[in-house]
């Protein structure tokens, strides 16, 4: 078998890779190394993670149960630093050296940072990556001030995501239009009005020259000598493809590493796609073209028959803070083209379609895109339209009164630019695999994977396919992940009729379409049949998410983090000095205190973990589960003069009982003793403030990127109540809710007026303690079943019982 090696594990890289296991499953043993600690995920979406309208983990688009599946060994959080090309061997920043047959190079491209003074001080970065993305969510936590240098969708997108993280900012744009490349003179400046009534500012025709400060950043200054105020700033002018590893090596580099029509690069056997490569002088930023390349390397290093790769006319759909846009081909008249436009001014609509010698040849739309489709298949395809109107051409013929547009649409008509998806691929899967929900389609041909634009059209094109048998509603149905078309509600459904009792059983009864399931799934199932067997369920440990296997949090460098549990963040000196003593044995690079009120070690060694949990005799803190987290409180009324009940006193209660609790997210509770809030109540999933004579519980708070403050759920007397009603409402969440679905989530879906109506009745309230009570019996110490090693863990099992108990012993 050869030995493939991909350096790069980003979107263009990982297709290429899909691509070759679709020819072949065995033709190569695959090894790839990625930069970053992090499978491979949707860079497109990152601009959602920073507006808060998604999670990393949902933007996951290969998760690590696929490479191992797929028997590929993948090295994260290293780096490629040298080839070796006559002796077909690369070396990387671990010091490991790896032999090759065929190589191929993804290693994709880096934010452009100006080359101006201050632009290495703290404050400063670029838009690119995850590291990015948290950097500025952490800096709109301690920071208002943000400015974003670049007017172009990555500024737009980041300067969106600023906004909603609560800061001010202002876009700095070399040009006088924004979006220059896209966007022409009209369009440009009706974005800008848009995006200004949204709380963006924008300095147009400003460069910056200097980042002043000290340390960090505190301002910007321009050429024309004008100065303004940033605690943070962010530059998105563009990508500088990533070509040092390859160039050190002597492979030949312009802009990018330059390839042939068969993404060959100038040694032999040493293949360059994605946004590094460059072919045909361009360096492709889309992620529509590098898809393409990534079919194209597929084939030729697979040895089969492949069309050359001649470059891609690229098509942009976009959606920049919630406006509609597409662009395609040229954006600008000459004395060659003829225009065809339309302005709405009230609607905020414009068109414009460039025609030369009858053939359309570049398209601007703004506000309105329902074109595009059509539009960019009349300009790709050369399409005479000599003999239509500039009505016809600017109406999908559904508008003109026509037959509907998609079953006009030719079957090799492109549906999905991301993905090169075409109408008949879509066809002919509904048909050949029997789909009936949007959400099947997407995981079986990858429509609508990557930004989403084209759901609508892939949802009609369902339709049409169905016909008669189409359900709306049933179409809409989100399957519990892409091994099955069952939703949650219908695996529970099933499980509980049928009696299945273990993963295994449920996707062979089930049939599952792949018959390990994923690592959505299996977790999610996992869940589901602890929920509904509490007492009789073993938990299957193979279908835990990897921090819950190991007990520890992995980390970018592969080591983890030590959490143990501090009750309502009390502790003991006895209790510290146990944790110092274990950070200097193990000689623990970082001891920090953590916003949970407990004390985290990082930087711990696998092999360390049993021994170190032995020593320290404390629970888990449970910083990796899907669980109670942590309690936080106060000192409340036994220390502070503002404080109207024991906070602290509830905080360990609650933390004792319902610490080991399977849920279907991460839980953290807040106990404050008064309406001061010290311990931040209002922002957790569970949050209790102290009033004269009793309690206020809120629920479905969140202090993450998507802000939510907690909504009044009821006010009750004294502690027991407390904890009636907390019992009755997470396990009424325990059974309601999808696996990954945070209690602000669900409470946004079921509706908060709802769950008060059900918790109102007291007899449900007891039937759902009674059924919470069932499940905490079950509930042991586990970390001893954690260490993955079969080899670490027999010897851990020899010398050690399973300990039972609160505090663990």
């Amino acid at each position: 078998m050869k030995k493939l090696v991909m350096v790069g594990n980003g979107m263009a890289g990982v297709r290429t890779i899909e691509e070759i296991l679709k020819i072949s499953q065995d033709q190569f043993e695959i090894t790839i190394f990625g930069q970053e600690p992090y499978p491979n995920y949707n860079r497109i979406k990152l601009s959602n993670i920073l507006q808060g309208d998604t999670s990393f983990e949902d933007i996951i688009i290969n998760p690590l149960d696929w490479y191992k599946e797929n028997n590929i060994q993948l090295f994260t959080g290293e780096a490629a630093e040298r080839i070796d090309v006559e002796g077909k061997m690369i070396f990387t920043d671990k010091g490991r050296a790896v032999e090759y047959d065929e190589l191929i190079i993804a290693t994709g491209s880096n934010s452009f940072i100006l080359p101006i003074p201050g632009a290495d001080k703290k404050g400063v970065t670029g838009f690119r990556d995850i590291k990015d993305c948290e950097m500025m969510i952490k800096s709109a936590g301690e920071y208002k001030k943000a400015v974003v240098i670049g007017g172009g969708l990555l500024g737009l997108e980041a300067a969106r995501g600023l906004l909603n993280l609560g800061m001010v900012v202002d876009v700095v744009h070399l040009m006088p239009d924004l979006m220059e490349r896209q966007l022409d003179s009209v369009a440009s400046a009706m974005l800008k009005k848009e995006l200004e009534a949204q709380g963006m500012n924008f300095l147009m025709e400003k460069q910056t020259v200097e980042i002043l400060g000290d340390e960090r950043v505190t301002g910007l200054r321009f050429k024309d000598g004008s100065e303004i105020e940033a605690d943070l700033v962010v530059m998105a002018i563009g990508i500088k493809s990533n070509t040092g590893f390859a160039k050190n090596s002597g492979i030949y580099v312009n802009r990018g590493i330059v390839v042939n029509d068969y993404m060959e690069t100038s040694a032999p056997n040493v293949y360059a796609a994605g946004e590094c490569a460059e072919h045909r002088e361009i360096v492709y930023g889309l992620v529509a073209p590098l898809y393409e390349q990534g079919k194209v390397l597929a084939g030729r290093i697979c040895g089969v028959d492949v069309a050359p790769y001649e470059g891609s006319v690229t098509g942009t759909q976009l959606k920049v803070a919630g406006v509609d846009l597409f662009s395609a081909g040229e954006i600008f008249e000459d004395e060659t083209t003829k225009a065809i436009k339309v302005h709405n001014e009230f609607d905020g609509i414009y068109k414009k379609i460039l025609i030369r010698n009858n053939l359309i040849v570049g398209v601007v739309l703004y506000g309105d895109t329902k074109d595009s489709t059509k539009l960019y298949r009349m300009l790709t395809k050369k399409e005479d339209v000599s003999g239509m109107t500039s009505i016809s051409i600017l109406q999908t013929e559904c508008d003109a009164g026509g037959s509907d547009d998609v079953a006009s649409m030719p079957n090799d008509e492109l549906i999905c630019g991301c993905n090169g998806v075409t109408k008949g691929a879509i066809v002919d899967a509904i048909q050949a695999k029997g789909l009936t929900t949007l959400d099947q389609v997407s995981h079986c041909t990858n429509a609508g994977r990557s930004c989403g634009r084209c759901k609508p059209m892939v949802s009609q094109i369902l339709a049409l396919t169905l016909g008669d048998k189409f359900d709306a509603a049933a179409a809409a149905k989100i399957s519990l992940c892409g091994c099955t078309h069952l939703s949650r509600d219908e695996v529970v459904a099933e499980i509980k009729a049928k009696g299945l009792t273990s993963v295994k059983e449920v996707m062979n009864v089930l049939e599952w379409n792949n018959e390990e399931g994923c690592t959505k799934c299996r977790p999610a199932l996992n869940y589901y049949l602890g929920m509904i067997y509490m007492d009789t369920y073993k938990d299957d440990r193979d279908s835990r998410l990897v921090n819950e296997k190991m007990h520890a949090n992995i980390q970018k460098d592969g080591k983890y983090s030590v959490v143990p549990r501090m009750y309502g963040g009390v502790t003991t000196a006895a209790d510290l000095k146990k944790i110092a003593e274990v950070a200097e044995k193990y000689d623990v690079p970082l001891v920090k205190l953590t916003g949970g009120q407990r004390i985290g070690l990082f930087g711990v060694k696998k092999e360390d973990l049993p021994s170190m949990w032995e020593e320290l005799d404390m629970p888990s803190g449970y910083a990796y589960g899907k669980t109670l987290r942590t309690v936080k409180t106060c000192v409340g009324a036994q220390f502070c003069r503002y404080g109207t009940q024991d906070s602290m006193a509830l905080g360990i209660e609650l933390e004792k009982k319902f610490e080991r609790l399977d849920t279907p997210h991460k839980v953290k509770m807040g106990v404050s003793a008064c309406p001061r809030n010290c311990s931040e109540a209002g922002i957790k999933d569970i949050g209790f403030v102290g009033i004269d004579g009793g309690w206020e519980i809120y629920v479905a708070g969140n202090g993450g990127v998507d802000l939510r403050p907690g909504e009044l759920l009821c006010t009750v007397k004294n502690q027991a109540e407390v904890m009636e009603m907390t019992g009755a409402y997470l396990q009424y969440y325990r059974e309601t809710a999808n696996y990954l679905e945070r209690t602000s989530k669900w409470i946004d879906r079921v509706g908060l007026k709802h769950v008060q109506e059900v918790l109102a009745n007291e007899e449900t309230r007891k039937a759902l303690n009674s059924r919470m009570d069932q499940t905490l019996q079950k509930y042991i110490e586990p970390w001893n079943e954690a260490i993955q090693s079969e080899e670490i863990q027999d010897k851990y099992y020899a010398k050690h019982t399973i300990m039972v108990g609160s505090e663990g012993k």
